[in-house]
């Protein structure tokens, strides 16, 4: 069963060996994440799906880590202290497969032992009081939103047929273009994605997200909406308050968290 529901992003800069100083800058975000990792602990769940844009993204196939153990580190950040260990859910693993062929769904494991950032980062925050809970690491593809929106819809009823109790995080950034000294380009069109974003997200208008301009989509260089496309799939018709924890770009990216919280 879905015991919990999140956004969260993933800047490297929110590890404290990374950040150091810069912390103080996306102080928002950070505190929302503490505030997840309590609500998260109180539940207790058994396992994590983590979707994130940075994994293995291949053209039309939707992409599943599986392996005995999971571990993952900052080296490429400069970090060369912060290590992780995470157990698999291999048996949810493999019912995900079994069910999607069964369904014609293209998905495919891929035996892959390191974690990438889009997943580290959230789960640093996360897991800090469950070191136990086993871990699901999904990519998303390239296929269209309404690819991604079913195979939330087809996730759903695979974590509902499970008694396990199951948390489900949708890694991503918003923006990547919302200041002159941002990673990408500046464009205007930033702002306006991430206000649209957020204003589906907090009304719950999860058909919008699907509909987007795709030059809207595009000048905003975001990394995000096809995580929370599946992550809309679903809480589609399950009773949920989408609740704004924080929204911050001091560093020309914005950083989104929200908690969608499970009546």
């Amino acid at each position: 069963m879905l015991i919990f529901a999140a956004i969260s992003p993933h800047p490297p800069v929110l590890i404290p060996n990374i950040g150091k100083n810069n912390l103080n800058e996306i102080t928002k975000t950070k505190n929302s994440l503490e505030y997840l990792n309590e609500e998260l602990y109180s539940l207790k769940p058994d396992t994590i799906i983590i979707i994130s844009p940075h994994g293995i993204i291949q053209e039309d196939i939707f992409t599943v880590q599986v392996n005995d153990k999971y571990y993952g580190d900052f080296q490429s950040f400069g970090d060369f202290e912060t290590k992780f260990e995470f157990k698999s859910d291999i048996s949810f693993i493999n019912k995900i497969k079994i069910r999607a062929e069964k369904k014609n769904l293209p998905i495919q494991l891929i035996h892959k032992t390191s974690l990438d950032h889009g997943a580290l980062v959230p789960l640093y925050y996360l897991t800090k009081n469950i070191p136990d809970v086993k871990i699901v690491p999904i990519s998303f593809s390239m296929l269209d939103y309404q690819d991604h929106f079913e195979f939330g819809r087809y996730l759903k009823k695979t974590i509902g047929r499970s008694n396990k109790r199951i948390a489900l995080i949708a890694s991503g950034d918003l923006s990547h273009a919302l200041t002159e000294n941002a990673p990408a380009p500046y464009s205007p069109k930033g702002e306006i994605f991430d206000k649209k974003i957020i204003q589906i997200l907090e009304k719950k208008d999860y058909g919008k997200l699907l509909t987007m301009d795709e030059n809207l989509i595009k000048e905003a260089k975001e990394c995000g909406l096809r995580s929370f496309t599946i992550l809309s799939g679903v809480l589609n018709e399950i009773e949920h308050e989408a609740k704004l924890l924080s929204y911050e770009n001091p560093l020309g990216v914005g950083y989104l968290v929200m908690n969608f919280k499970l009546i």
